[in-house]
């Protein structure tokens, strides 16, 4: 059982985070914002796919502008990302920005986080500060020599006491490098420390298998300890596939539920039915849906009519002919060649009736 590490609360927009409530998936449009139709339109494909909190980057006025029209059009909160420039986060608030995200490393100090922090305790708009590896301060990396985990810590550290100093407690801390160690390492050092909420993410994990396995033994070690209260896979390419990962990661453990869990075995000498693109098809079609359900597809007899017992729907394997199970029964014999057809016939169905 999964203990968390007890945190404060703090709301972006309707979402809530920290404390007792659900850990959250977040990811970020890679569209230019100041094209208000495609942000929109990824993030209406983001909301789709489960998306709870998306961040878009603020690069000048006119995308700090834009983020009005993408509010009216959307349903989820909204995060501006800051780098640099403390006038676009006074804009982005303005046009509506349910939350900030700023970099402690190229934000400025102290006299310039005023300036942002006043006018977000004025809105009542969360700050998340953004620690990266890539981009720490300089005086740290000296006396650290290097962008290591303490460091990144003492960068979270020291800009909280600064919004602390200034009355501001909506805080939401990440400390991301590009490896797993010193992430991990980063996240478990401020644990022990602070108790505000903690966003996770292996930054510029990469692309593919790769990169997916990077953010889910990184983030997935952290939340198996109790650590993390919201994270964001970040994945080169289509960002829904960030979503799907992160809702894939949470299931694994056993935090939330979302969608059809497909169980199939990895097929070897034993197996006597065509088993890869049945399991492609039936992924395909039921991709869309959000009840949660596990459907197993077995290839052989020796685990197939104990998994697809276990599961809601299942089919065991035999060959050129299987059995249905659902809850646990029997249903029918079925041939091979129509496995799919009663699968996605019994998958729509049960969703009905949920």
């Amino acid at each position: 059982m999964i203990i968390r590490r007890k945190t404060r609360q703090i709301s972006i927009g309707s979402v809530k985070i920290g404390g007792d409530a659900p850990i959250s998936v977040q990811s970020m449009t890679k569209t230019d914002t100041r094209d208000v139709r495609k942000t929109v339109h990824q993030i209406h494909r983001l909301e789709e796919a489960g998306c709870e909190i998306v961040r878009v980057a603020v690069v000048d006025e006119r995308a700090a502008l834009a983020i009005a029209e993408i509010k009216k059009r959307i349903k989820i909160p909204l995060i501006a990302d800051i780098h640099f420039h403390v006038p676009l986060a006074l804009k982005a608030m303005e046009s509506g920005a349910d939350g900030l995200r700023i970099n402690p490393g190229n934000i400025g100090g102290r006299d310039r986080l005023k300036t942002i922090v006043t006018e977000a305790k004025a809105r009542s708009i969360p700050i998340r500060i953004g620690v990266n590896a890539g981009s720490l301060e300089k005086d740290l990396l000296k006396h650290y020599e290097g962008a290591t985990a303490e460091a990144m810590v003492l960068s979270g550290l020291r800009s909280i006491e600064y919004l602390e100093d200034l009355g501001f407690h909506l805080i939401k801390v990440s400390l991301k490098a590009s490896d797993v160690p010193r992430t991990v390492e980063a996240y478990r050092l401020f644990s022990e420390k602070s108790d505000y909420p903690l966003h996770l993410g292996i930054t510029e994990a990469g692309r593919g298998s790769g990169a997916i396995v990077k953010s889910a033994i990184g983030i997935g070690f952290l939340l198996s300890g109790g650590v993390g209260d919201t994270f964001r896979v970040s994945l080169t390419g289509d960002p829904v596939e960030e979503v799907r990962v992160g809702y894939e990661i949470l299931r694994a453990l056993k935090i939330r539920k979302r969608g059809v869990e497909i169980i199939s075995c990895p097929t070897c000498g034993r197996c006597e039915i065509d088993l890869t693109p049945l399991v492609k098809k039936v992924e395909k079609n039921v991709q869309h849906m959000t009840t949660p359900m596990t459907v197993a597809i077995m290839g052989c007899v020796v685990n197939g009519p104990g998994e697809a017992k276990e599961a809601d729907i299942g089919i065991a394997g035999g060959k050129r002919a299987g059995v249905l199970f659902r809850k646990g029964r029997v249903v029918r014999k079925v041939k091979e060649r129509d496995f799919a057809k009663m699968l996605l016939k019994e998958i729509y169905e049960m969703t009905k009736g949920i």
